[in-house]
């Protein structure tokens, strides 16, 4: 039998974090290795996964990222924290030469480009990951090659009300996607003004780009595409959270032995 990945997960206390916890402790090819959150206060796996408490099932919480990689020397580190921490985090990580896996969105290319740097330098990989459900990998190709047929297109992107950063790393790769495969779009309404200023939205080379948030929602996309007489939608929704693991599972497994930066899921499959 192969030998287990050793996973370890920061930003265990949330929603994808614990969720995410969960997928690995039930795949027969990993091996959760630890769990990191600031928010850590003594929380258990038991507690996280509702398992039942054996000695396995006890393993807690911490709160020291550099700790638990220099005692635990992981092969894997999955990122699932918010805009403000991932950087740092996978910094850390990878300095101390463990590839990562990155969930949170919000950084920018300066950030990327240090992190594809520090992973060359340092002979691991890392994976940045706007969007892990594989529908959704989906919309956004589907959406790259209507581009070609359809260059006039805006992208509606709708997320619950705690997300931190706007718009989406799903919307913001869906636009750069479509850019690459259509020519170049001048504004379509030079004399165009806003009322009320960011009613049409962000602007990414000309894909306009408009975010939801509100509570309910979990995390969903659509791409409209208009043309003479007629338009297109593609759309992908995720009804909750287990819709992402698969995808989160098959990138650890496909970054072993992997160098340098991957952006996107897409790149995987």
């Amino acid at each position: 039998m192969a030998e287990r990945i050793r996973v370890i997960v920061t930003g265990a206390l949330g929603k994808m974090g614990s969720e995410t916890v969960k997928a690995v402790i039930n795949d027969e090819e990993l091996d959760l290795a630890a769990m990191v959150d600031v928010k850590a206060n003594g929380e258990s796996l038991a507690d996280i996964a509702g398992l039942k408490g054996t000695e396995t099932n006890n393993l807690k919480v911490e709160n020291d990222l550099d700790a638990v990689l220099a005692r635990i020397k992981p092969d894997i580190m999955i990122d699932f924290t918010n805009p403000q921490a991932v950087f740092s985090n996978a910094k850390t990580a990878l300095e101390k030469q463990v590839t990562c896996v990155i969930g949170t969105t919000g950084m920018n290319d300066l950030e990327l480009k240090q992190l594809e740097k520090l992973a060359n330098d340092n002979q691991v990989g890392v994976a940045v990951i706007p969007n892990f459900a594989i529908g959704a990998v989906l919309m956004m190709k589907f959406a790259k090659e209507a581009a070609h047929y359809f260059p006039d297109v805006e992208i509606i992107e709708l997320h619950h009300d705690q997300k931190m950063d706007a718009p989406s790393g799903t919307a913001i790769k869906t636009a750069q996607m479509i850019t690459e495969n259509r020519a170049y779009q001048p504004p379509a309404n030079a004399r165009e003004f806003e009322k009320i200023p960011g009613s049409r939205g962000g602007n990414l080379d000309q894909v306009h780009i408009h975010s939801v948030r509100l509570p309910g929602l979990i995390a969903h996309q659509e791409v409209i595409f208009g043309g003479m007489g007629q338009g297109l939608k593609i759309r992908h929704d995720s009804y909750n959270r287990v819709g992402f693991m698969q995808g989160v599972l098959m990138v650890v497994k496909k970054m072993i032995g992997r160098q340098g930066l991957v952006y996107g899921m897409d790149n995987l499959l």
